[in-house]
């Protein structure tokens, strides 16, 4: 079921980074938050304009979680901790897959709910790096499933 999914406008962009954060300090304990304050506008400012955003909203309007793409692949996916366990991350991501053809995500190695949560949904690691994009000591798993399944 899709029918939540819809593009976020600029207007939200507040709403997703906020609901970034708090995705981010429910699950990335990795982290130091100086880290998460660091990155804060950057994602705000930066990493949302350079991706494909979807969202996904709840009966009453509010945005749950969100999505953001580029080329085959999913640059972010984060769910607002009240909403985890709800099937909004599987719903976000089979849209990803099955609407918009995306088979490739890149994966703190450290948070091992999003790793577990891929393999779930039929993802196998294909590399690893010692560091994330940004030369951080964050390892990264680099995911990717067939692209001929459907979730």
């Amino acid at each position: 079921m899709t029918q939540n999914i819809v593009r976020p406008t600029e207007e939200d962009f507040d709403v997703l980074t906020q609901l970034w954060e708090a995705s981010v300090r429910a699950t990335h304990h990795f982290l130091q938050p100086k880290d998460i304050l660091w990155l804060k506008p950057k994602i705000r400012n930066e990493y949302l304009y350079a991706v494909e955003l979807y969202c996904s909203k709840n009966s009453g309007g509010a945005i749950e979680g969100f999505l953001g793409t580029s080329a085959d692949k999913i640059e972010m996916l984060f769910i607002h901790p009240q909403a985890r366990g709800k099937g909004v991350g599987k719903n976000l991501l089979r849209y990803a897959v099955n609407e918009l053809g995306k088979t490739k995500v890149d994966v703190n190695e450290q948070n091992e709910q999003a790793v577990g949560f891929y393999r779930h949904m039929g993802f196998t690691v294909i590399d690893r790096t010692e560091t994330d994009s940004l030369g951080k000591p964050y390892p990264i798993l680099c995911m990717e499933r067939p692209t001929s399944l459907h979730i």
